[in-house]
């Protein structure tokens, strides 16, 4: 759900957990609740359900955790005989809830890579050259989902409605594929 400069998110992993996932603009990495679930839900009060019935019921959570966003565009992610993947070399912002996806394949591709034998540095090359074009993609998209979830609700709303399904299925085409 997208409110102004607000974001909240509820998956369900079964067993009776739920992940959420709030996020607010703010001007410094300061935490805005405080660390206090009153200001929390008071900045998430115009939020319908299943978002208000969520905040009530942490109620009863052990705490809550405030990070700010960070973005890592490491260049280059191999340096050596050491490479890194995930979010150590390319994290992004969580809009397309793609970081293990991302670090999945990286692990996949960085296997397939080095079991051909070729010596290590040009299997690193190799991992480092197919994997970048993909994550540069992605990269693209949050940035531009960032800056889409951002826009005045005036403009937001319409637009959503008129290409939300076509913005949501174009972000993740590409990825249906294998990396």
């Amino acid at each position: 759900m997208l409110g102004t400069g607000k974001a909240f998110l509820g998956i369900p992993l079964g067993g009776g957990l739920l992940y959420c996932y709030a996020d607010v603009n703010a001007k410094e990495a300061t935490d805005p609740t405080g660390g206090s679930l009153p200001r929390l839900r008071a900045l998430f009060a115009e939020f319908a359900d299943p978002a208000r019935r969520i905040l009530t019921v942490l109620e009863h959570a052990s705490r809550l955790y405030f990070s700010p966003i960070e973005e890592v565009v490491q260049q280059p992610w191999i340096r050596g005989r050491v490479a890194l993947i995930g979010d150590a070399a390319h994290a992004t912002s969580p809009n397309m809830a793609e970081g293990a996806a991302m670090a999945m394949e990286d692990a996949i591709v960085l296997a397939e890579v080095l079991a051909t034998g070729e010596p290590l540095e040009h299997s690193l090359a190799s991992f480092e050259s197919r994997r970048q074009p993909r994550v540069a993609w992605v990269q693209v998209q949050t940035h531009r989902r960032d800056r889409l979830r951002n826009l005045s609700p005036a403009i937001r709303y319409p637009v959503l409605r008129l290409t939300g399904k076509h913005v949501f299925k174009s972000n993740y085409r590409p990825l249906l594929t294998a990396p």
